[in-house]
């Protein structure tokens, strides 16, 4: 086969594995250059392929071509941020993975494999900027609440039950010291409550409190965002506070600190040890005073020997540990929480419905509750909205969804008396994708890989059930 034909074959290749991709040759002709790479730069594939790359891109300088520091010095690139203008002038935000293509010690080409990210990062600019007015206002009202934005302590939390009541005192006695705390419990029991009940009931509590989703940015941007960027540590990068500068004698709330990157982890840890943080790209040690409260959603054991938890940080930041009950396992709280919420909703709605009927409390009772105690005052909420002068739910305005069938026998709730087999088990799958969707808040992505699907076709059911 002919150079020309493996070429061809290579350039197909690329268009059918997706994502975007140029390689170029030992003598810096572009040899690959597939559709998703020319979508991201704004440049035709004919007007690379084949040509010189530092012709097609000579906007670039050659000391910030990661391609050019492949082929020429041997240099790889691992996932790394680059932000440049491209021909148009506009500015995008890349995630990179550069290597160059060694042949007896020879390097032969450079490949380079992208993903745009432009969008995210700007998301996360303008959340890093709104976080930094809050914390403005904070200071400028001499109280470590933000005016306008709803805060929780102990009074808010809900339940009776003695399992509820325990965790509950065992987080006022964290409260009143200053160790890390690691909370665990599934989504939707109120792992944030609590760490913000922590907070400012205890001694930080004229201080700021900051939360952070480490499962909602990528772990290419994750590492600035909390300890902060030095203008020109990397292509694109500014003068900018982390997360831990700005909490900086107050709390940092870390939410699913699993999700973040085991490298990253190990970086948290050092931070935890000795006190301090360097920006992304600086060298300047900055210190810091800031408690830490990490939650995480599955059990620490078992995510230690998946691999998605250091062993040494849970120690670390496990220092107070506890574990917040699912509802289904105290289900002797419903009542309570139910009344809550119809005060709460009742207010918002300017509704005067002032109970449930027996029936639909048992209706409440008897079902299992995967989104815990957030699935229930939606439920609430929902019924709520809907009610017209009633001043009692009956059980038909309890809306617990396809997947609930009360107590008629059936796998997974479901009534064994459809009229076929086939939507029998249409129903399971409908409820076990809802549930699932329900327990990861609705990431597609993180559903599709607990059900064990590709994402394209979970998306593809979903459209099929209207989910």
């Amino acid at each position: 086969m002919k150079a020309k034909e493996y070429q061809a074959i290579l350039q197909a290749a690329a268009e059918i594995l997706g994502g975007a991709m140029h390689v170029v040759n030992a003598d810096g002709i572009t040899i690959i250059y597939n559709e998703e790479m020319a979508k991201l730069e704004k440049i035709s594939v004919s007007d690379v392929l084949g040509k010189p790359f530092r012709k097609a891109f000579s906007f670039i300088p050659e000391e910030e071509s990661t391609l050019f520091q492949a082929l020429k010095n041997r240099k790889s690139s691992i996932r790394r941020q680059q932000t440049y203008l491209n021909v148009f002038g506009k500015e995008i935000t890349t995630v990179n993975t550069t290597v160059p293509i060694v042949v007896d010690d020879r390097v032969v080409a450079a490949m380079e494999v992208a993903r745009d990210i432009t969008d995210i990062k700007d998301m996360s600019d303008r959340l890093m900027d709104l976080q930094d007015t809050v914390n403005a206002k904070a200071a400028g009202s001499g109280s470590g609440k933000p005016k306008g934005i709803r805060k929780y302590s102990f009074d808010d939390l809900i339940g009776e039950s003695r399992a509820f009541e325990e965790t509950v005192a065992r987080a006022k006695k964290a409260a009143r010291n200053d160790v890390s705390v690691l909370i665990y419990g599934e989504t939707g029991v109120g792992k944030e409550l609590f760490a913000q009940s922590i907070h400012y009931d205890g001694l930080r509590r004229d201080k700021p409190f900051l939360a952070q989703n480490c499962a909602a940015i990528p772990e290419s941007l994750l590492e600035g965002v909390l300890f902060g960027t030095v203008k020109g540590g990397f292509t694109g990068a500014e003068d900018r506070a982390g997360l831990f500068e700005q909490a900086n004698g107050g709390t940092l709330l870390l939410d699913e600190v699993s999700a973040m990157p085991i490298s990253l982890q190990g970086k948290l840890l050092r931070v935890l040890q000795e006190e301090y943080i360097r920006r992304v790209g600086g060298s300047k040690d900055i210190p810091i005073d800031v408690r830490i409260i990490a939650t995480i959603n599955e059990p620490a054991e078992k995510m230690i020997e998946e691999g998605k938890l250091r062993k040494d940080l849970y120690f670390r930041l496990g220092i107070v540990n506890m574990s917040i009950p699912a509802l289904r396992d105290r289900k002797e709280d419903i009542p309570v929480l139910v009344s809550a919420f119809l005060k709460k909703y009742n207010s918002r709605y300017g509704k005067e419905v002032w109970m449930v009927s027996r029936e639909a409390r048992k209706k409440l009772e008897d079902y299992d509750y995967p989104g815990n105690v957030r699935e229930l005052e939606n439920i609430i909420m929902a019924a709520v909205s809907m009610a017209d002068d009633e001043h009692v739910l009956d059980a038909d305005a309890i809306d617990l969804g396809s997947e609930y069938k009360g107590s008629e026998p059936g796998i997974g709730g479901f009534a064994a008396s459809s009229s076929t087999l086939a939507e029998y088990l249409a129903g399971i799958e409908e409820t076990v994708i809802r549930r699932s969707l329900v327990a990861n808040e609705g990431n597609v992505s993180k559903t599709a890989k607990e059900l064990g699907m590709l994402r394209q076709n979970l998306q593809h059911k979903m459209r099929k059930y209207g989910i």
